[in-house]
């Protein structure tokens, strides 16, 4: 739709390479801002992103690639933010140019570290950028299916349904399915609890506590999760839909979910730094663990699952003591 007008993906990761795919499927030229010039060059070069989903081969004819985060947000009328969420203030902060018209389509999926707020309300309070031009995505969806060219299904949302639905058809394809939902704030805050459950799952299969078990925690995570969405962000919504049931769903037990993987490795008996240093991209749920526990001190919606994460991830509480607080809670 034009007044979309120009499209750039902010982001060099996994995540921002499927989606720069998926834009090239119905885009004639996208901007592409990327941190480190040698990136670029080797993807210039060799026609995939060195470093992420590298099978995945582009036409670079098509891709004005920068360094200058800059120089591609001036450039652009639609920004696609695909950075990590633990780092995203910092590349943020090196904008100096006015976004505050920009369309923002959110497609980090976690908390604004230190500020404890959701993404789209950063860009808001911080750029000045308006609530009716705010997009987010939602899942179920994996980098790595994308690029494989799997059926997938992701929903985006707007206050703006036309403006979502714009932006949905420039993602849209045989294999891409896009729905459309006003329900911002839940998909954003849906997006990050989803990644601290999958960490919980993720323990449970490294301590090899069986599926019954695993299959007991994700049905309460769905539950705790309602219980929190619809406390901060009250409004009409389905918690079954895919952008919430879905997405738990699959990164819960993906074998693609780097946050499953992540609680995997803690369950098998890795130490949480190990873990970490283990782990070739970032595992989100772990700061989004944080935020959620700090941003629940304000609601005090019961929460039991992300507290057992909390004890485990910072704590350093024994998965083991740390899953006997919950098991009897369960329904």
């Amino acid at each position: 739709m034009k007044f979309l007008g120009r499209v750039a993906v902010l982001g060099g990761g996994s995540w921002a390479t499927a989606l720069a795919k998926l834009l090239l499927h119905n885009e004639e030229r996208i901007l592409w801002y990327m941190r480190r010039a040698d990136r670029i060059e080797d993807f210039r070069r060799s026609g995939h992103n060195p470093a992420y989903l590298s099978d995945v081969i582009f036409d670079t004819s098509r891709i004005d690639f920068s360094d200058d985060i800059n120089e591609v947000c001036s450039l652009a009328d639609t920004l696609v933010v695909a950075l990590p969420s633990p780092y995203i203030k910092s590349h943020l902060a090196k904008i100096c140019v006015d976004i505050s018209q920009k369309n923002v389509v959110v497609a980090t999926k976690g908390i604004i570290p230190d500020e404890n707020i959701l993404a789209t309300d950063y860009f808001v309070n911080h750029y000045g950028c308006k609530h009716e031009n705010m997009l987010v995505i939602g899942g179920p969806c994996h980098a790595e299916e994308v690029a494989l060219q799997r059926l997938s299904y992701l929903t985006i949302g707007c206050h703006d349904l036309k403006k979502s639905e714009a932006f949905a058809s420039l993602l849209r394809s045989e294999a891409m399915k896009t729905i459309c939902s006003t329900d911002v704030d839940g998909i954003e805050y849906g997006a990050v609890l989803k990644n601290v459950y999958a960490i919980a799952s993720g323990i449970i299969n490294g301590m090899k506590n069986g599926d019954n078990f695993q299959a007991m925690l994700v049905s309460n995570a769905i539950r705790e999760m309602q219980r929190f969405v619809d406390t901060v962000a009250p409004m009409q919504r389905n918690i079954c839909d895919s952008a919430y049931l879905g997405d738990l769903l699959v990164t819960s037990y993906s074998r693609f979910s780097r946050n499953h993987n992540f609680g995997s490795m803690i369950g098998k008996g890795y130490s949480v730094k190990a873990a970490m240093m283990e782990m070739e991209m970032v595992a989100e749920g772990y700061y989004a663990t944080r935020c959620i526990r700090l941003i629940n001190e304000r609601y005090g919606v019961d929460m039991p699952i992300l507290d057992c994460v909390y004890a485990i991830l910072y704590e350093d509480v024994r998965p083991h003591v740390a899953l006997t607080g919950i098991v009897d809670r369960f329904v």
